[in-house]
């Protein structure tokens, strides 16, 4: 019996969750339950995992199993980027191999088109809107990077815009950047509404549990899940909650829990939206990996997202959010100098899962348990599109994507701790150091 060793314990602020139509959440598990299929953790990937599932075994129940309630995790506190394009932060022009960069293009792109198609046959209300990423420069460094990128960019077909500071205020409103890589493709999105509404659209075989902690699990012929309240059985287990795999006995010391931090502002009222300016909806990455992510919304709120720390129990650290929202007030107040009296509302801290060398893990890590984890920084694509084919190669099926994720050599292993947060956390510092002003 494997004793599950950490679980989830979000912090109570997540602003995408609260600002979502609320929704009643599924009855926990009570009793004792045997089905073909389970999966553990109801994010963006175990959501696609079991639609999926449920098509294709139409005649079998699927069980999701949730901790928390669906849309308070980590897939409901990311920054609503569905991003299309490859983006290797290893390549000198952030695409690399081109081959390789293709396949990462045609798994994004099938993310994107399922979620949708899921949205328009649910009306599925998340703020869905195609508008697109603007990659932005406060210095040289940073305008180094976008040329190069763009130069990457168009080694696979695809377009971009290269719009100069004295523009970039008709676009953004703000003029603290100096320059700007327009990307058409990406989809901006309220993440939070988004997996609230994939839950209530499940198909009619998948039943969902939430509030159903996993305590500890039994691998054997069939694998048994122990909660406080019961168990489930299954022939077939699906891991799809990223870091908190190695808690379950896969994967140990290859996925490093990192979090990012999060401040979402009241609504703009019609005067500061005209003092403003610029397009109703955008959305803004940095030119440097560590830099801020700023969004403008549909319902009129600014978000800043900034600042990491490094967890390796998966669970987050109150201590960080006074002094991190202090930094996102800071990154507020450089770009948005006539807004002076805009106040956040909320702030939370999300996870996202990394690896050493950039690499998730797709495919079987038991004969009867099957994973997919640890999506970069990419979950809301990634982590749609690899949840729909982990159920297609337990189907059967066989394409060029399922045989490109296969053939990945999966995370790296890392140092043992404590010399592992040591240096993680050391990374992160002269990281966000180095990001100087476009933090």
């Amino acid at each position: 019996m494997q004793k599950i060793t950490s679980l989830p314990a979000d912090d109570s602020m997540p602003g995408w969750f609260h600002t979502s139509a609320a929704r009643t959440p599924c009855p926990a598990h009570i009793g004792q339950k045997k089905v073909r299929f389970a999966i553990v953790g109801a994010g963006l990937t175990g959501l696609a995992a079991a639609r999926q599932l449920a098509l294709n075994f139409p005649h079998d129940e699927v069980v999701l199993i949730e901790a928390q309630e669906v849309g308070y995790g980590s897939a409901g506190r990311n920054a609503g980027f569905a991003i299309d394009v490859p983006h290797d932060i290893g390549a000198k022009d952030y695409i690399g191999d081109v081959t390789i960069a293709n396949k990462i293009l045609k798994l994004n792109t099938l993310g994107q088109n399922y979620l949708r198609q899921i949205v328009q046959d649910h009306r599925i209300e998340c703020q869905m809107t195609e508008s697109g990423k603007y990659q932005a420069s406060v210095g040289k460094q940073g305008t180094a990077i976008l040329e190069a990128y763009r130069s990457g960019l168009a080694k696979i077909g695809r377009e971009s815009e290269m719009i100069s500071g004295q523009d970039l205020p008709d676009h953004i409103g703000t003029s603290y950047y100096k320059q700007a890589l327009y990307i058409p493709g990406t989809i901006l999105l309220q993440p939070s509404a988004l997996v609230k509404g994939l839950a209530d659209n499940l198909p009619a075989n998948v039943t969902l549990y939430e509030y159903t902690p996993i305590t500890s699990i039994d691998y054997g012929d069939k694998v048994t899940l122990v909660h406080d309240k019961g168990s489930i059985t299954a022939d077939t287990l699906i891991l799809a909650n990223n870091g908190f795999a190695s808690h379950f006995g896969f994967l140990q010391r290859r996925l490093l829990p990192t979090f990012l931090y999060g401040s979402l502002s009241r609504q703009l009222t019609e005067d500061e939206q005209a003092r403003l300016g610029g397009k109703a909806v955008w959305g803004v990455i940095p030119a440097h990996p560590f830099g801020s992510t700023i969004r403008r919304t549909v319902d009129n709120r600014i978000l800043v997202r900034n600042s990491f720390s490094f967890q390796p129990d998966g669970r987050p650290r109150e201590k960080y959010l006074k002094q991190y929202l202090e930094n996102h007030r800071k990154s507020f107040e450089r770009r948005f100098p006539m807004l002076p009296q805009v106040d956040f509302e909320y702030t939370w801290s999300g996870a996202i899962c990394l690896s050493e060398n950039h690499e998730g893990f797709f495919g079987k890590l038991a004969p009867n348990v099957y994973g997919a984890l640890c999506c970069n920084g990419l979950g809301i694509t990634r982590g749609t599109a690899t949840g729909k084919l982990i159920a297609d190669m337990i189907a059967g099926e066989k394409n060029e994507l399922i045989d490109f994720l296969t053939q990945s050599p999966g995370p790296n292993l890392t140092p043992a701790e404590p010399f592992l947060s040591i240096g993680v956390n050391s990374v992160l510092k002269w990281g966000q150091y180095r990001a100087g002003m476009e933090v």
